[in-house]
C-alpha cells in the first residue's frame, strides 16, 4: 500500500485501543489500569505491561501533566505536514504517571521548557477520529 504524502495519516485503532480513542471524540483522556496489580498504562494493550494481567479497566485522567522531552520539528516529514512546521512533538507526563507523545499547540515555542505544565486539548480532526494534543497550562 503506497504512502499519498498529500494527506496526513490517520490512526486505524486495534480493538483494545477502541475505549481511548471513543473517549478522545467525547473529550476524554481515559488510560488503562489492570486490575492485578492497579497501575496504569500507554499505550493501550490486551495485558498488563507490569505484571501481564488481563484483567484491564479504563480510568479517565484529568488531562494535566508536564512536559518530559520535546522536540521543535522544522522539516516536514511529508508534504501533508509542511503547513504545519514548526511544531513542537513532546512526551508529557500526566500527573497520574504515565507518559503520552503528542504536539503541543502554542504559538510560542521558544517558551516551551521541560517540566512545563500543560494540558490536554482534543482535536476533532474528521468526525471518526480526535487526537490528544496539549498546550501550555
Amino acid at each position: 500500500m503506497a504512502i499519498d504524502v498529500n494527506v496526513k495519516p490517520l490512526p486505524t485503532p486495534a480493538p483494545e485501543a477502541a475505549p481511548y480513542w471513543d473517549g478522545l471524540r467525547a473529550g476524554r483522556l481515559l488510560m488503562q489500569r489492570c486490575t492485578s496489580c492497579e497501575r496504569l498504562q500507554f499505550y493501550p494493550r490486551s495485558i498488563c505491561r507490569h505484571c501481564g494481567g488481563t484483567d484491564l479497566g479504563w480510568d479517565e485522567m484529568v488531562g494535566t501533566g508536564k512536559i518530559y522531552s520535546f522536540t521543535v520539528i522544522h522539516r516536514a516529514p511529508f508534504e501533508a505536514f509542511k503547513a504545519d512546521v514548526p511544531y513542537a512533538y513532546a512526551v508529557v507526563e500526566l500527573d497520574e504517571g504515565p507518559r503520552v507523545v503528542a504536539t503541543i499547540e502554542t504559538d510560542d515555542l521558544d517558551a516551551l521548557a521541560i517540566d512545563q505544565p500543560v494540558t490536554a486539548v482534543f482535536d476533532a480532526v474528521t468526525d471518526e477520529v480526535t487526537l490528544l494534543r496539549f498546550q501550555p497550562a
